[in-house]
């Protein structure tokens, strides 16, 4: 339960606020679609692409070692990051 308790936790506060998030306000907010609609749409379409991240990561997971694999993603994770802030301050002037 914990297990379910931390990836709910982690992956409901990152999707908070991305695009994927305010993209499906907008479609709601459109007459021409039906909420339930967008609703359907939107947890297949997120329910797919999670399908798609666990089976990738399970297989990955026999080939490669842990460690490594956290320290690359956490180094990808800074290097986007300081990017996304140089490219704001840079855009700025």
């Amino acid at each position: 339960m914990t297990q379910f308790i931390t990836v709910f936790t982690m992956v409901f506060l990152a999707e908070l606020g991305d695009k994927t998030q305010l993209a499906t306000m907008l479609f709601a907010a459109d007459r021409s679609h039906g909420p339930l609609m967008v609703f359907i749409a939107a947890a297949v379409a997120l329910c797919l692409s999670t399908a798609i991240a666990v089976f990738v990561g399970s297989a990955a997971g026999h080939y490669l070692e842990r460690v490594p694999v956290k320290l690359f993603a956490g180094v990808g994770f800074i290097i986007i990051g300081a990017w996304t802030v140089f490219d704001h301050f840079r855009n700025m002037t």
